[in-house]
């Protein structure tokens, strides 16, 4: 199968009663919030989407995604690259005030002024969603020096009691 280039948007709806599967790729160029966090913006995602209706009678839209992006490690302020893997299953609302009467397993998505999803958008929220909040080297792999230390406190800590000033009073 050939990879395409994914749409921006597109109509749940129709989407889900065709049970429509795309399959394709999104220019990680395209993502402007993306690259405000990302190091180097160059590459594509790879996404799967999947629009289908459930048993409640519910449009879903579900999907995986996966990509590799350049950040920079908090620790030694080098570049590094980071696999990052999105998932995500949402159903379509027209007001913000339906999200609650979703079920907890959908998160809501709303419908632009034409009734549309921006596909875009949500993988890119899913994208920025999926960084970590303190991206970093895994510890072998940093050439930052390791001054922490790790492992166990002794049990018994020397410290003084300071009510022992009261002992000598009485």
């Amino acid at each position: 199968m050939q990879n395409l280039k994914l749409p921006i948007t597109l109509d749940p709806y129709k989407s889900a009663q065709r049970r429509l599967l795309c399959q394709g790729y999104y220019e990680l160029s395209g993502f402007q919030r993306l690259s405000a966090v990302s190091s180097m913006c160059s590459g594509h995602i790879d996404v799967n989407v999947n629009f289908d209706i459930d048993e409640q009678n519910l449009v879903k839209i579900s999907g995986t995604g996966t990509t590799v992006i350049t950040l920079t490690c908090q620790r030694c302020n080098e570049l590094f690259e980071q696999a990052i893997t999105i998932g995500f299953c949402f159903s379509p609302i027209k007001k913000a005030e339906q999200a609650d009467e979703l079920p907890s397993y959908y998160d809501a998505i709303e419908l632009d002024e034409n009734g549309e999803v921006n596909l875009q958008n949500l993988v890119e929220d899913e994208l920025l969603l999926a960084i970590p909040l303190i991206p970093k080297h895994e510890p072998k792999d940093c050439p930052a020096p390791q001054d922490s230390v790790w492992g166990k406190l002794p049990d018994d800590l020397e410290k003084p009691n300071p009510f022992d000033v009261l002992k000598k009073l009485k």
